[in-house]
């Protein structure tokens, strides 16, 4: 048998990679951030960090509980920074918004127990212009952009560059850069008079302040200024977060809130105004607190907002969910909280709630009077729009030390029926719950306290006249309530709407923002639509104004009397922290100029000095926002969102 001669073994064909799984063709090698890159203080270093974990309270900690990427250590040296301040210099102001809580090492700091004038703490108010000085200034303009006085450049108080930060164990001498080095420092003028009088309280080494407001996202409550030989360790929110993942500091902080700050903010919540101190104080020893959600929720607002109200709904955290037996009555203490229903396969929104709104407390009524028979389920599930945090009445305490002391006229229909006429079946109360019941039949034209509270109980309605049956803000369109929820638009108070029906483009809104800003007009009509409806891009002084939080100087603060978002220009240092923060673009940084057009500049680097700026309500014009009052055809309006019926009537009246 003869061979026969082969050809070449038979190749099987190369079949293309598919495109994802090519390599690109160039490509750039590049180091990926990481959360510590830039420390909070580039100057703290490793004896500084031993010094600290040999002191209390973080020689107690465990540093177990922590983390390998995310170490104890880690966190004292790139989430802290070591402060030592001299006597009469101001650690926090009153109305900034926190970013960081401070803990006392060594010496003393002074909280001011009565509130200081806003130009002893570097800020200047808004002064009303009268009516011939506004016509004056409109029919004489400085016709120079961005003008300003020297005086709203620079401050006039008492400030000095901020030392280089001296660390007990370092002797780095290089200077502070980047915001540390730029912030400037406030010394509190007659500071000595203050404690003598007895104004102050002192504050001692171990003491940590400012958590809650750090945690809150929200301003401090006082002014606190430096005392002798005041060492503080500052620790930012990040570093503060992960701290308590050590259960005896986390106990610590609990606790420190409920001693001191959790009464106060349930007697803030309309429904508890009547509850005694006594059965306040067992509210306040069952209470629970917790979160839910991203507290930088700014930061995912660009992505979120672009999905489906459907895709939206499923991604935001479930706080409690339908049909689910109620537990707690639950109380809104920050943020936002979507209240949605089944609808088919879907849910659909049918109301929002906001800081001192409750949820479930219709469940709970008609359970505890077995006004519906037999326990009823949650009829709505709650969701956290973005950030949440909320307080957990367990119903047990809610229906003994509560529920007796709340007046019909607070509680959805339903329930106060059920309170008006429990079930003749039920005969087990107890002669003090009988009592109480009997308390709640009273007619509520009764004055409780000898004096006529009329004012009192009108008050109430009007602000619970927008809570229904899931307690919260709702609007009749839901799909109007969708558009406003998905875009966040119920954190504006002073949101600008134009009715498009009624518009005819003329522009005499923005003109006349122009006129009163010397020909710098602080928005531009554009903005989202929805039906009829455009919500412009200008400043809404915002509920939870999230464009404060970082400002390392507190010029972005608000205004305690009106409620609005002011920046004191002659303390912004023009970092851009302010800009970048808002999730709705309403805030911009221009360069100034003086009134002859000559621009200032930095004697020490020879730049451009900027400054924040953004819509703030005409707030020096004797007549409101130019916009609104120039419209020839009222198809533009104000109006605040966190609330339903400021808008639901302006729709009203034009239907």
């Amino acid at each position: 048998m003869t061979d026969v001669p082969r050809g070449p073994p038979a190749t099987l064909p190369i079949l293309p990679v598919p495109p994802r799984f090519m390599p690109p063709v160039d490509s750039v090698t590049v180091h990926r951030p990481r959360r510590w890159d830039e420390p909070m203080d580039p100057h703290m270093t490793d004896a500084d960090v031993d010094w600290l974990l040999a002191r209390m309270p973080f020689a107690g900690l465990d540093a177990s509980q922590f983390p390998k990427s995310i170490p104890l250590d880690g966190v004292l040296k790139n989430d802290c920074r070591l402060h030592r301040f001299s006597p009469g210099q101001v650690i926090v102001r009153e109305g900034d918004y926190a970013n960081s809580a401070f803990l006392v090492l060594e010496g003393n700091a002074e909280l001011i127990t009565r509130p200081l004038p806003p130009d002893v703490l570097g800020r200047r108010e808004v002064e009303k212009r009268s009516w011939p000085e506004a016509l004056w200034q409109y029919l004489r303009p400085s016709g120079v952009r961005e003008a300003r006085k020297p005086q709203d450049v620079t401050p006039d108080v008492e400030l000095h560059d901020r030392p280089r930060t001296e660390h007990l164990q370092s002797d780095a001498t290089d200077e502070l850069t980047g915001d540390a080095a730029s912030q400037p420092t406030l010394f509190l003028q007659d500071f000595a008079g203050l404690v003598r009088a007895g104004q102050t309280v002192r504050l001692v080494a171990g003491e940590l302040f400012g958590e809650v407001a750090t945690m809150l996202r929200g301003p401090h409550g006082a002014t606190v200024v430096a005392g002798e030989n005041a060492t503080l360790l500052e620790i930012r929110l990040q570093g503060l977060k992960m701290l308590q993942r050590d259960a005896a500091f986390a106990e610590r902080m609990e606790e420190h809130y409920r001693e001191h700050w959790l009464a106060i903010h349930l007697k803030e919540i309309p429904l508890l105004r009547f509850v005694p101190e006594s059965n306040l104080r067992n509210v306040v020893e069952h209470t629970q607190l917790r979160s839910f959600g991203r507290l930088q929720w700014n930061a995912d607002y660009s992505k979120t907002r672009k999905l489906s109200p459907a895709e939206q709904i499923e991604s935001e955290p479930i706080v409690a969910r339908e049909g689910h037996h109620v537990t707690d009555l639950i109380i809104v203490r920050s943020g936002f909280g979507r209240v949605c229903q089944n609808y088919g396969s879907a849910q659909r929104t049918t109301a929002y709630l906001g800081k001192g709104h409750v949820f479930g407390l219709e469940e709970i009524t008609l359970s505890v009077t077995g006004g519906n028979g037999s326990p009823l389920p949650l009829q709505h599930s709650l969701r956290a729009v973005g950030f949440l945090d909320t307080l957990h009445i367990p119903v047990e305490c809610f229906a003994r030390e509560v529920l007796p002391h709340i007046r019909r006229s607070e509680l959805p229909p339903n329930a106060a029926e059920a309170m008006l006429h429990p079930p003749k079946a039920k005969t087990s109360a107890t002669p003090r719950e009988r009592r109480s019941l009997d308390r709640a039949k009273v007619d509520d034209d009764v004055p409780m306290t000898g004096e006529s509270d009329t004012e009192d109980r009108t008050s109430s309605m009007k602000a619970w006249d927008d809570l229904p049956s899931p307690t919260g803000t709702s609007f009749e369109p839901t799909g109007l309530l969708e558009f406003i929820v998905q875009n966040r638009y119920n954190n504006g108070r002073q949101a600008m709407i134009i009715d498009l029906h009624r518009c005819t483009r003329c522009d005499d809104c923005v003109k006349a923002c122009a006129d009163v800003h010397d020909g710098n007009p602080r928005f531009a009509r554009v903005g989202n639509r929805h039906e009829r409806l455009q919500f412009v891009e200008a400043c809404m002084h915002c509920t939870d104004p999230v464009c404060m939080i970082g400002c390392p100087t507190g010029a972005l603060h608000r205004d305690k009397a009106t409620g609005l978002v002011r920046i004191s220009e002659n303390i912004c240092i023009g970092c851009g922290v302010c800009a970048k923060g808002c999730p709705y673009d309403n805030i911009e940084m221009v360069a100034v100029s003086d009134p002859k057009g000559r621009p200032y500049l930095d004697s020490k680097s020879n730049q451009p000095i900027t400054k924040a700026t953004k819509c703030d309500m005409c707030s020096g014009l004797p007549s409101g926002p130019a916009c609104a009052a120039a419209c020839p055809h009222d198809a533009l309006v104000r109006i605040d969102l966190s609330e339903s019926p400021p808008l639901e009537d302006w729709l009203r009246r034009r239907t």
